[in-house]
């Protein structure tokens, strides 16, 4: 009994080895493909509060940098600040998702995101066995920001007015050369989507908008979005695995694309116009996400690019 038991064990690690040799096999081709270039990857959502997720981000996001690809992060953290604000007893308010900041909520977001977020994503990196640098988009001039305008209708007035959303910005350039720094180095950039203006005034900076800044003015090869979604869907459900410019606004203007998703889409495509080559639209809550859409034939989530190839 002991003899079949110990002959069955061998067989079982036998057949596991043979499994991982056949998937590092066909992984090969998309490895090579994608050496030495850069991913942008926004992290965020389910992926970034789920323990065993977050683990599997750091040990992927480890494993990218190890065969050859440089990563860059961009995480959020709205949780995270909803419950330093809460625990502080300060309101708070939203206007189309973006967080009506004023000058003491903007010393907590900063507080929050580039201090104990930024350095919490940098630490799941570095116990996968990589070297991760937090940073927030002041270090470097890396984000250079200005005042958000928003516009919404009012049904009294009949036109759009603006909203004033007090200190939340929006990239108006981007300052690689800290990324290069450090990617070049072999490390690992994870950067809190903080902005800073030509005055000083700092500003806080929506997550996507800011991946796809740095996305687009780093010509990364890919932009991925972590969402709480498998990616963008048509009107029964399905997953659309991939879609054009042309296209994707075409799904806005008909409504197959609508409330939240747009900001995002239009995100990717902002990227994609800026130099970013594709981004795509995924499910974080999916483990392993991010080598599925690169290491895969079928990908995961949708791309979207400027014109099919």
């Amino acid at each position: 009994m002991t003899n079949r038991k110990s002959l069955d064990s061998v067989k079982k690690a036998a057949k596991e080895a043979h499994e991982q040799a056949s998937v590092l096999a066909r992984a090969l081709p998309y490895l090579r493909r994608y050496t030495g270039d850069t991913i942008v990857v926004k992290y965020g959502g389910h992926a970034m509060v789920d323990n065993g997720l977050s683990n599997a981000f750091g040990n992927d996001i480890a494993l990218l940098k190890q065969v050859g690809i440089n990563p860059i992060i961009v995480h959020g953290g709205g949780p995270q600040i909803n419950a330093m604000l809460e625990r502080m007893d300060v309101e708070t308010t939203f206007v189309d998702g973006l967080r009506v900041t004023n000058a003491a909520i903007i010393d907590v977001i900063e507080m929050v995101l580039a201090g104990t977020v930024n350095k919490q994503v940098a630490t799941l990196i570095n116990q996968a066995g990589a070297l991760a640098v937090g940073i927030s988009g002041k270090d470097g001039g890396l984000i250079e920001a200005h005042k958000l305008v928003k516009h919404v209708w009012d049904d009294s007035l009949k036109r759009e007015r603006a909203i004033d959303l007090g200190l939340v910005g929006e990239p108006v350039r981007i300052d690689p050369r800290v990324l290069y720094a450090l990617s070049g180095s072999g490390l690992i950039p994870v950067v809190a989507p903080i902005g800073m203006d030509k005055q000083g005034q700092t500003y806080n900076i929506n997550a996507d908008i800011a991946a796809g800044a740095i996305a687009g003015a780093v010509r990364a090869s890919r932009l991925f979005m972590l969402t709480d979604v498998p990616g963008v869907l048509d009107k029964d459900g399905n997953l659309i695995s991939e879609l054009t410019e042309e296209e994707a606004k075409e799904a806005i203007a008909t409504g197959v694309i609508t409330g939240g998703m747009i900001p995002k889409i239009e995100t990717c495509l902002e990227a994609v116009k800026t130099g970013a080559q594709a981004a795509v639209i995924m499910d974080g809550r999916v483990p392993h996400a991010c080598l599925l859409e690169l290491f895969t034939e079928g990908g995961s989530g949708t791309l979207i690019r400027a014109n099919r190839s």
